[in-house]
């Protein structure tokens, strides 16, 4: 039985190999996850579209000490929530957060979006500059602050709580940051009931009866989401554009296309390595794909990443182009448990990729060698030199 992670090449694009012989042989296959448990692995589009559809498969086990784990960091890595209450709790949470990502919200951050990145573009130091400290890392959390409502100089605490919390190869700090986030996250709340403003922790204290534990649940889903993805897909996005200079000329000459070439990033900056952006569920019942057995309790990993290059749906999976049409990815999964954030970072890359090439015309890598992220849940780049 194959064991995750695959190994994958130095390419911070490319999907691991075995990941593509699996969808092409087997979509839906039994593996053994980083920590040795058993679990089914969905590689393709129509398979992981399915499951993510289905409404029985959740976060949550109706054992959960029994319940097969695919790492051992405190996001993401196992159970959540309560198996009896978690669609209720879930419907209720979509509700809460709704407002949060509305259109006015959109509107009032995006503008503050668009200042903050050429605030942070004006500021970039004497090249070489290692994007990833002076735009990618700084601009989500500074964004997230706005959303939660926290204030912007805890900025580099809460990415630091985001960095702590996707570790996977130290789980005691990891969880050592659940935490001190959820200490952190209870004190903001407390401080939004007696002065509230437009943002999620106000929204939040104004629910009746939410434990804190709950609000730093709900709030570290979107600090993860918001920060630690989005920096990835900026890092990413910008290497797609820096080794595709036609696509970047396309852009130029027709700036219409930026909601596109978004889109494009989307679909190959999501689970890149060795991870294929897969997402762990749990069979709240059994469930029948084709002649496959899921039964009650099993572990499910979604392998968005690896869908999104599904050769049955996208002409020329692993080409980079803007002007793809359609481009049904899968990077915010789909059904009930599609991303309530979508908007928000759909409104930053926007504000990024239509700024950073207008700005630095000429920018290009200043050097061959890429510092991968091999320890963090999202992978992606730890740095990314660049020259103008």
């Amino acid at each position: 039985m194959d064991q995750l992670p695959f190994p994958s090449s130095d390419d911070p694009i490319e999907i691991a190999p075995r990941y593509r012989e699996l969808q092409h042989s087997s979509p839906l296959t039994r593996v053994l996850t980083r920590v040795g448990d058993e679990a089914w692995l969905a590689t393709g589009y129509d398979v992981v579209r399915q499951l993510a559809s289905e409404p029985a498969l959740g976060r949550s086990h109706p054992e959960p000490e029994r319940a097969a784990r695919s790492h051992e960091a405190a996001l993401l890595g196992g159970p959540s929530g309560d198996f009896e209450t978690e669609q209720e709790q879930h419907a209720q949470m979509r509700r809460l957060l709704g407002s949060a990502f509305s259109a006015k919200r959109m509107r009032l951050l995006q503008e503050s979006i668009e200042h903050r990145v050429d605030a942070l573009l004006e500021a970039f130091p004497s090249p070489p500059t290692d994007l990833h400290e002076a735009l990618s890392a700084p601009l989500p959390v500074m964004v997230i602050c706005d959303l939660l409502g926290a204030p912007v100089e805890d900025s580099e605490r809460l990415r630091t709580f985001s960095t702590r919390l996707a570790k996977i190869t130290d789980a005691a700090d990891s969880h050592a940051a659940d935490e001190e986030f959820t200490a952190y996250a209870g004190e903001l709340l407390d401080r939004k009931r007696s002065a509230p403003g437009e943002d999620v922790f106000s929204d939040l204290a104004g629910v009746d009866g939410l434990a804190a534990a709950e609000a730093a649940r709900l709030a570290k889903g979107l600090l993860f989401a918001g920060h630690e993805t989005t920096m990835t897909r900026i890092d990413l996005g910008t290497l797609l554009f820096l080794r595709h200079p036609e696509q970047r000329r396309l852009l130029h000459e027709d700036p219409s296309l930026i909601n596109s070439a978004v889109e494009e990033i989307l679909r190959l900056t999501i689970g890149t390595g060795s991870s294929a952006g897969t997402l762990l569920r749990y069979a709240g019942e059994e469930l029948k794909i084709d002649s496959t057995v899921i039964n009650l309790g099993d572990a499910v990993l979604l392998g968005f990443g690896v869908a999104n290059r599904d050769p049955a749906v996208f002409d020329r999976p692993d080409a980079f182009d803007i002007t793809r049409q359609p481009n049904p990815h899968l990077a915010f999964g789909h059904g009930p448990h599609f991303c309530i954030g979508n908007s928000l970072a759909r409104v930053e890359l926007r504000a990024v990729f239509s700024r950073l090439f207008e700005r630095y015309p000429t920018l290009h890598l200043a050097s061959d060698q890429l510092e991968h992220r091999h320890d963090a849940i999202g992978g992606g780049l730890a740095a990314l030199e660049v020259a103008w």
